[in-house]
């Protein structure tokens, strides 16, 4: 498993709107991709923080086919909604320290 994760700064007066947009517009380019699991956004609860969302995929090469052909139209979708451009990483989930969360996943 592989989680995509992204930071970046929303501005917060329009925080509102943006967990619309991630729901109704992000989300459902997401389901459509081959190998997306789930996503995870991490809000704050101030006004000075990132914010964090993390998306997870069964193999690498899926989360690489979406941020070559899907991600661009989500970074412009965003774009708006945000203070700075989006900030992003790739890294292999060690699936043998969360069983129960990778079971549910499976689930």
């Amino acid at each position: 498993m592989f989680a995509r994760i992204l930071e970046f700064v929303p501005k917060m007066e329009k925080k509102d709107e943006l967990i619309r947009v991630i729901k109704n517009e992000v989300l459902p380019i997401l389901k459509k991709q081959t190998g997306f699991l789930e996503i995870l956004p991490f809000m704050p609860e101030d006004h000075v923080d990132k914010m964090i969302v993390i998306s997870l995929w069964t193999e690498k090469k899926h989360a690489e086919v979406y941020m070559k052909e899907a991600f661009p139209k989500v970074e412009q979708i965003l774009k708006t909604y945000l203070t700075a451009p989006i900030n992003w990483k790739l890294l292999r989930v060690e699936t043998t320290l969360c069983e129960h969360f990778v079971e549910t996943l499976a689930a």
